[in-house]
Order: C-alpha cells, then sequence, then structure tokens
C-alpha cells in the first residue's frame, strides 16, 4: 500500500499469532531473558509501535505465551492418558516430553523472568491448575481422598524437577523418563 510520500506501508493483517511465533522461537533461543518487544516486532517485520498495538507490555506477550504453552501441556498429557496406557506413568512421560521439547517456553510458564504476571495472572493459575487436576484425577481412584492432594503434589514435584533437570542438562539426556518415574508408583496401591 503506497502512502503519499511514495513510500510502502507493511500490512500484516492479523499480526498477534506472527508476534506470539516469533516471541515463541526467541524464547527458545535464549529463554525467558530473551524476550524484547523491539527484537519481537524487527523479527515480525513491524515496528515495537505496531506490537504495542496487540500486546501493551512485555508481560503481556508472557502471558499469552504461557497460556499457550499451558493448554499444549495439558493437551500432550490428555493424549497421553486416552492412549493405550491411561495412566499416571504415560502423563508424567508426555510432561516430561513437553519441557524437553519447549524449554524456554516451559521456563516462562513457571514464571522465569516474570514472576509478577505469573503469580497474579488468574488465567494461568487455572491453566496450571488444570494440568494439577490432570494428575489427582488419577489419583482419586487410587488413594483416600486426605492422601489425593499430598500424593498429586508429589508427582507434580518429581516431574517438573526432573523435566527442569533435564532441560538444564544436570541429567544425561538418555535417562530412562519412564524408569525414573515408575520408581514413584512402586508404593500406590492398584486402581479400585
Amino acid at each position: 500500500m503506497a502512502t503519499h510520500d511514495g513510500s510502502t506501508r507493511y500490512h500484516h493483517g492479523n499480526l498477534r499469532p506472527t508476534l506470539l511465533s516469533v516471541a515463541r522461537a526467541l524464547l527458545e533461543e535464549g529463554g525467558p531473558a530473551a524476550l524484547s518487544i523491539r527484537e519481537i516486532g524487527r523479527r515480525s517485520g513491524v515496528s515495537a509501535p505496531a506490537a504495542y498495538h496487540y500486546f501493551n507490555s512485555l508481560d503481556a506477550i508472557a502471558a499469552a505465551l504461557a497460556e499457550q504453552g499451558f493448554v499444549e501441556l495439558s493437551e500432550s498429557i490428555d493424549a497421553a492418558l486416552a492412549g493405550p496406557r491411561r495412566n499416571l506413568l504415560a502423563g508424567g512421560i508426555a510432561y516430561v516430553a513437553f519441557a524437553r521439547a519447549n524449554p524456554g517456553l516451559y521456563r516462562l510458564m513457571f514464571g522465569e523472568g516474570f514472576q509478577a504476571y505469573s503469580k497474579g495472572n488468574e488465567a494461568i493459575r487455572a491453566l496450571r491448575m488444570q494440568v494439577y487436576r490432570q494428575m489427582k484425577d488419577d489419583l482419586e481412584k487410587r488413594l483416600t481422598p486426605g492422601d489425593v492432594p499430598n500424593a498429586a503434589l508429589f508427582l507434580w514435584s518429581l516431574t517438573h524437577g526432573l523435566a527442569l533437570l533435564m532441560i538444564d542438562g544436570q541429567v544425561e539426556p538418555d535417562a530412562k523418563v519412564e524408569d525414573i518415574l515408575k520408581l514413584a508408583g512402586m508404593g500406590l496401591p492398584a486402581a479400585r
């Protein structure tokens, strides 16, 4: 589209998905610290003010990415739980696999670099709790109601910790995720 001074204006249509895609690529390149509206705009082919039209702050971009990540993580766990194994082990394996495939996004989802938005954002909190509930649902078939919250927190802590150890390179990349997670289930009673 030509302007009155003869220059060409860039028309992008719906820029929001492009901005998020570019931000996610930046995240995977350099972690949450690599996010910058100026760089996201530059790589998207627009100015920083154009990016601000869709996201009023870097926290807003981080929140949108975290929401996207929790939706994808939940879908990964759901797919694993709907598969032939249909158990917590399958869900735990899917959880760790998601973190390993998306280390920058995974860190951001749990607030790295953006603690303020992470603690106060109700949408992110609800999505985080949805992942937690996915673990609790299976435990409710195995344990008394009073034991479920602690068992769910134990399993989430285990999978989250293992995921972080793996994406930080503190554990060998060929570590047997399934064998490690199986150890948690050795003391759990069979499903009722």
